[in-house]
């Protein structure tokens, strides 16, 4: 632990973003879990879970937890399954 107050503050705030971010990047992975069983078993809901993978997709790359191409190329995909 720092001694210094300014870096105990960022320890503090890095801690906060790290749990922040991963809760995000952890619900778009269950998102396009969710959607891709749900294409390969030809749900009646899996345009509703489509809708909201790529809506969790978006939203992890517009906080820059995985790159805006990664982004295209994972919505990409799952549209094409689907």
């Amino acid at each position: 632990m720092p001694n210094i107050k300014g870096a105990i503050k960022r320890v503090k705030t890095n801690e906060k973003a790290n749990a922040a971010n991963t809760q995000v990047k952890s619900a778009m992975r269950t998102a396009v879990k969710k959607a891709r069983v749900a294409i390969a078993e030809n749900s009646e809901n899996a345009q509703e879970l489509l809708k909201a993978a790529t809506k969790s997709v978006d939203k992890a790359a517009s906080k820059g937890l995985i790159h805006k191409n990664a982004a295209a190329r994972l919505k990409s995909r799952l549209t094409k399954q689907a």
